[in-house]
This record gives structure tokens, C-alpha cells and sequence, in this order.
């Protein structure tokens, strides 16, 4: 049943232990967290609770119309009074603070919400040590700073001034790193008269009240009231001002422990990261993980949407999920596999080099990896050589020539960040499960990474743009129902071409009425 060495060393243990002390196990305390999301996303809710339920864990979300969602924002009050109702069900809080203080991830970056409000709500986030007896895990987010922007994710004016403001940014940062050139200032007095006043002063405003916030929750965390905060830098770039707002947040909290305080490279993968790390600790859990590059640029790779090469922000995020890096392989309790593109330029998975046949160095890393799974140490699989979504070579040509059911996890979803945050954490928890659950939550990012992501969502943007209705990649509207039946037939087409989802049934769906994400849910 398990071609892997580890894996049936597992299994053999697992059933030995189950039979020798049921009374024990029986006897177990299940594990209670609660969980309030940026908002209900599928990578920042469903999934979240279906990868700490396959190890057994309760997760307590508020009720469904408080959080976030496309239709609407986060009820920071309600979710307040709820948490104080919820809080002696528990053995740990994992909290986004943009929920509690603006009502969700798209309202942190399109709010209007007075400092007056935003401090009496940030007293509450004070408070919560001594309203919730338990370890509190907070994560904030520093507002991004993306080149473009469609779809009501950013204030109204992005659509038409996002390039603009991103250029704008980039001058702002070199400017306070002291490094503007001659022609760096005429172009910044440039875009100052080019850049309607009331967008930029709407602009900046908010970015400087969200860091002053920042800054706040960083002495929260200093006093000891949260047990540990991350805060994740959203889509930037080396020169924008995410990239400078870190720096900024970096330098007033170098004094403060890891253990305590982390500013991170992305977002979305956070609440799942510190659901792993709470875990841990409540487990008494030291885990190593050794991070394996594909031949090539590998750890040098600077991703897309991101201002830190991979030997950077990899290791903070293995910090942040309650682990430590491992200096070998043969040392470490997981192996993170790393497919990075081998000259480090990382391109959009709808890209037209992203086809269906394997490079050398694909095949290398490949040959590695299948070595890797006949060995002891599980192999959690980060798929970032392109951005939202999988590498149709490498995977194709893994699928054919290796077990991939026997990978510990895979991720290959949205940004490289995101993506290697989901790998560690699923990874981690993986020889906890039960080898079928283990199975299913592989099959589902492999629907929604490689067959949606890297193709079904290609072939359908494609056919939008042809016919001019580009406009409805972010708000299908009336064109939902039949593109959600394209995209389903294609990623089943695709399923029944590989052994690991040939006979899986499963439904999608669009959550929040746009192409960029999809919810998979697998039938029992």
C-alpha cells in the first residue's frame, strides 16, 4: 500500500500504538484553536481548517457573517464580542489583526477609519491577553504596494493611477534611502503634479496611518501581550513602499526576538503558519527542515511580489511555523523541495513558456526528489518556479516518471511566499495525518494549483481577452455559471490523466466572483 520507506515506517508505528494504547489515545486531549481569518478565502479559511482537522485539531471560526468576504467587510465589533465568548474553548488564538481593526485584508487597504477608532479597537487587541487566558497569535499585514490592480481590492482610483503610484512609491523609497538621482527628483516632481492630489493625499494618509498602527501592535507584543506577532509585507517589490515601511518597522524592533516578533515576505499563507506553530508548542515540537533548491539560480531567486531572495525569506518562515533549518537532509525531520526556474527569473504561470515538457534542470531536480521519496525524511513540495500556479513541465514530468502520492505536501499556489508557507506548514503536519487525509489535501492543491491555476484559468482568461471582456477575470457577474462549467470540465480532463486524481470526484466553485481564485471541495 506505501511504496515510501517513511511512510510505511509510519503506518507500522501508527498501528502499533493504536492498538497497544487506545485507552490513552482515547483519553487525548483534542486540541481547540481559534481562528479569526483575514477573510473567507479559501486559502485563508476552508483550507486553514481542513489541514489542521486532518490532525485532529478543532478550529472555531466566528460565524461566517462577521468575516470578511467579496460582498462585504469584516464586523471588527461582533467578532470582538464573540471572542470573548468563545475564548474558554480554547487552547490557543491564531488572530488577524486587520480583522479586528479594519474589517478584513481589502479593507486594511481601502479604509477611511478614523485614529480615534482605530485606537479604541487596539485596545482591545491589548486587553485580549487578559479576556483569553491562552497564547494569543497575531498577525498584521504591512499594505501592498502592486505595480497594477483591477477588481475593488484597492481604493477606486488604482485601476487607472495603480502604475503610476507604484512608480511614485519606488521614488518614495529610494528617497528615503537617500539614493535619488537628478533624474529620480524630476521624475518624482513629476509625478506629483501628474498624480491627482486627492488620490495621492488618500494614498499616503492610510499607508501612514496602517504603519503607525503597526508600530503600536509591535509595542503589544513587546509588553508580552501577544505571545508571538508576525507581520507579513503584502505584494512589493525591492523598491516600493511595502519595502520601505518594513525597513522602517525592521529598525525600530531589531532588539526584539524572533520568538517573539517576525516581519515576513506575504500574507495569505499566515494564518495557517501560525495555526502550525501554535501547534507545535502546544505539542512540545522542535521540528528541522532542510530546504532543497532545483540546480540553477535556487536560493538566489528573487520571486515576483516579493523584495527578499528565497535564502531570506525562506528560513524567517521556517522560524515562524515553530521549526529551525536543518544544516543536512539526513538531519532534518522534513525536506522542503524548492522548484525555482533555473536562471532565478520567475514568471506568471499563464506565461507561454509554461508548457507541457521538462527542462534539464527539471529533470536533475526530478531524479533527486525520486531518490528523496524512497528514503525516511517526508518531502514537502514548493512549486515557485512560476507565480499563481504550477510548472506544467516539472509536473507533468514528476507525475509521469515518480509516486507523487507519496510527497508529505504540495503547494504551488499564488505568490512564491505564499506558496512556501502553505509547503512548510502542510509539511510539518503531514505524518500526523491519516495517510487518506494526507491524500486528499495533496489532490486538492493539485486540482487548484496546477490543473486550475497554471491552465484552466489560462485557456478561459484567453478566451475572455479574445472576445474583449477582459473586465470579467475580476467580476464574472452573469458569465459565472457558464465559465465555472468551462474551467470544472478542464480541470477534470486533467484529473483523469493522472493516477493521484484519476478517480477523485470534486466540485469548484468562485468565491469571490473572479478568476483569480477557486474553492475545491473534494466528495467523500
Amino acid at each position: 500500500m506505501f511504496k515510501n520507506k517513511y511512510w510505511q515506517s509510519l503506518f507500522a508505528i501508527t498501528v502499533c500504538v493504536a492498538s497497544l494504547l487506545t485507552a490513552s489515545t482515547a483519553a487525548a486531549k483534542q486540541l481547540t484553536f481559534i481562528y479569526i481569518p483575514l477573510d473567507n478565502r479559501p486559502v485563508c479559511q476552508n483550507y486553514v481548517r481542513q489541514t489542521m482537522e486532518a490532525v485532529g485539531c478543532k478550529i472555531i471560526l466566528p460565524p461566517e457573517k462577521y468575516i470578511a468576504s467579496h460582498e462585504h467587510e469584516g464586523n471588527p465589533e461582533k467578532i470582538t464580542e464573540w471572542l470573548q465568548t468563545k475564548a474558554p474553548k480554547a487552547d490557543a488564538a491564531v488572530i488577524s489583526t486587520d480583522s479586528l481593526l479594519y474589517g478584513g485584508l481589502v479593507a486594511s487597504r481601502t479604509h477611511h477609519i478614523s485614529r480615534q477608532q482605530l485606537n479604541k479597537r487596539l485596545q482591545v487587541l491589548r486587553n485580549l491577553s487578559t479576556v483569553l487566558p491562552i497564547r494569543i497569535y497575531a498577525f498584521s499585514t504591512i499594505m501592498r504596494t502592486p505595480r497594477a490592480s483591477q477588481g475593488r481590492v484597492e481604493p477606486y482610483y488604482y485601476s487607472t493611477w495603480g502604475p503610476t503610484i507604484f512608480a511614485y512609491s519606488e521614488l518614495l523609497d529610494k528617497a528615503d534611502l537617500g539614493k535619488l538621482t537628478a533624474a529620480d527628483k524630476l521624475r518624482l516632481q513629476a509625478i506629483e503634479k501628474e498624480l491627482p492630489a486627492e488620490y495621492r493625499e488618500d494614498w499616503l494618509t492610510r499607508r501612514k496611518l496602517n504603519q503607525a498602527i503597526n508600530v503600536e501592535l509591535t509595542r503589544i507584543a513587546r509588553q508580552g501581550k501577544f505571545h508571538y506577532l508576525a507581520i507579513g509585507k503584502d505584494d512589493n517589490a525591492t523598491l516600493s513602499a511595502t519595502h520601505m515601511e518594513a525597513r522602517q518597522l525592521s529598525l525600530t524592533t531589531f532588539e526584539v526576538p524572533a520568538t517573539t516578533l517576525q516581519i515576513l515576505d506575504g500574507v495569505d499563507q499566515l494564518g495557517l503558519l501560525l495555526l502550525v506553530r501554535a501547534y507545535n508548542e502546544a505539542q512540545g515540537l522542535a521540528p528541522s527542515i532542510y530546504p532543497l533548491y532545483s540546480p540553477g539560480v535556487g536560493a538566489g531567486t528573487l520571486p515576483q511580489f516579493s523584495d527578499a531572495r528565497l535564502q531570506d525569506s525562506v528560513p524567517q518562515q521556517i522560524i515562524a511555523a515553530g521549526a529551525k533549518v536543518a544544516a543536512k537532509s539526513t538531519a532534518a525531520d522534513l525536506v522542503l523541495a524548492l522548484n525555482t526556474p533555473p536562471d532565478g527569473i520567475v514568471k506568471d504561470s499563464t506565461a507561454d513558456e509554461n508548457q507541457f515538457y521538462a527542462s534539464a534542470a527539471n529533470k536533475k531536480f526530478i531524479a533527486q526528489l525520486s531518490q528523496l521519496l524512497q528514503g525516511r525524511t517526508p518531502v514537502s513540495l514548493a512549486d515557485i518556479s512560476y507565480s499563481n500556479g504550477s510548472d506544467n513541465g516539472f509536473m507533468h514530468f514528476l507525475a509521469r516518471s515518480t509516486d507523487i502520492s507519496q510527497l508529505a505536501a504540495y503547494n504551488g499556489w499564488n505568490t512564491a511566499d505564499n506558496a512556501v508557507g502553505y509547503a512548510i506548514a502542510q509539511g510539518l503536519l503531514a505524518p500526523y495525518m491519516q495517510p487518506k487525509e494526507r491524500q486528499r489535501l495533496l489532490q486538492l492543491r493539485l486540482i487548484d494549483d496546477w490543473y486550475y491555476q497554471s491552465n484552466a484559468r489560462r485557456k478561459i482568461s484567453d478566451e475572455l481577452e479574445k472576445h474583449d471582456r477582459e473586465a470579467m477575470k475580476y467580476e464574472l457577474l452573469q458569465a459565472e455559471k457558464p465559465v465555472l462549467e468551462y474551467v470544472t470540465k478542464q480541470c477534470q480532463r486533467m484529473a483523469k490523466q493522472y493516477a493521484i486524481t484519476k478517480n477523485t470526484q470534486f466540485t469548484l466553485s468562485f468565491p469571490w466572483s473572479r478568476l483569480f481564485e477557486v474553492d475545491v471541495s473534494l466528495k467523500k
